[in-house]
């Protein structure tokens, strides 16, 4: 993450509203949409009004508009839950009002975390997913494209987690124990709340502290004081409003590596498809969303020193692995778990993919 080049309390005063697109070539990229989960803080009308056929699978909150308006007359003798969960049956939560979507009992299977699609029939695990969850811990992230789904190509909204153009649902379920980090636009960068400047002058807010009071109260706020000015995170329309001026704010996941049950799972998986006969060949996202496979190309722009065969022999080593290269002798790094390659001299990141043919 980048250091400002302001104190803290002139960042604070100064966050900007621009968010960077999630890559170059994102065709979503540009979408202008709130960081959060909009459809999961609104309450669902037909819970309220005594029955909803969706149940668990209902993408609003099963809790009481009225405690999230916080006028609610019945107070705890209401019927409806008093806490912030996504879909379920009338009472089947907790109405203590710490708990959170952390608490929410849609756990994963043991697994950090999954990612899932419905297309009504169910939910139903989404492969390789640690790729998405890698593209969606970064902040300025907005969608990602995946290919080689039963559904075909799948394009994923992390803002308001919904799919584009499909008559598909998706979600993430959660161990309970993700470190949830908080970060700001300035600059046209996200940076992280209790990041030191450049300076080395202390935040005057850390992202724990405003992790803390959003799990206690998901459509809340939290405020501080920075450079004598007072300023406001709203959770529900994730903003940090000052006296002149309002800012984006995101919340994103840290990323944490599955447990190695997991991983060997996926890799035997791998191996096994590999047995019968398919291919694999690794290819990079160009500009226009045009895709284009590893190999040498002398004397041209995309001239590689490294190929695809290259690059499979260091994925069944690790599938985590880091690969330094050149294109046309500019430094590059290939990143297999997070599958991306990143120019380092300009620091610009393009995805990569996998293809079995």
């Amino acid at each position: 993450m980048a250091s400002s080049q302001k104190s803290n309390e002139e960042s604070a005063s100064d966050c900007e509203s621009e968010v960077l697109s999630g890559s170059d070539s994102d065709p979503q990229s540009d979408v202008d949409l709130d960081d959060n989960e909009v459809y999961r803080r609104q309450p669902c009308k037909y819970y309220n009004n005594g029955v909803c056929k969706n149940g668990q699978n209902c993408t609003y909150l099963h809790t009481c508009r009225y405690f999230l308006a916080g006028n609610c007359r019945n107070g705890s003798r209401c019927k409806l839950s008093h806490s912030v969960s996504e879909g379920g049956p009338p009472g089947a939560s907790s109405r203590a009002p710490d708990q959170s979507r952390e608490r929410n009992p849609k756990l994963t299977n043991g697994r950090y975390y999954q990612w899932q699609l419905n297309d009504g029939k169910g939910w139903k695990d989404i492969k390789n997913d640690h790729i998405i969850e890698a593209q969606y811990s970064l902040p300025h992230n907005k969608s990602i494209k995946i290919y080689n789904t039963e559904y075909g190509a799948v394009s994923i909204d992390f803002n308001r987690i919904r799919v584009y153009g499909k008559e598909l649902k998706v979600r993430r379920l959660d161990d309970g124990n993700s470190e949830w980090i908080w970060y700001c636009s300035l600059l046209h960068k996200w940076i992280k709340y209790g990041d030191k400047d450049s300076k080395g002058n202390a935040s005057p807010v850390k992202s724990s502290d405003i992790e803390k009071q959003y799990k206690s109260n998901p459509t809340g706020s939290f405020t501080f004081s920075a450079g004598g000015e007072t300023f406001e995170i709203k959770f529900t329309a994730m903003q940090q409003v000052g006296k002149k001026k309002k800012s984006k704010v995101t919340r994103r996941p840290l990323y944490r590596q599955q447990p190695a049950r997991a991983r060997d799972v996926q890799a035997a998986s791998d191996l096994q498809r590999l047995s019968v006969g398919s291919k694999p060949k690794w290819e990079f996202e160009g500009d226009g969303g045009k895709w284009y496979e590893f190999k040498r190309r002398s004397g041209t722009p995309t001239n590689s020193s490294l190929t695809s065969d290259d690059i499979e022999k260091k994925y069944q080593q690790n599938p985590r692995n880091t690969l330094a290269f050149k294109v046309n002798g500019n430094p590059y790094m290939l990143d297999l778990g997070a599958m991306t390659q990143t120019n380092l001299k300009n620091n610009r990141t393009r995805r990569i993919r996998r293809v079995l043919l």
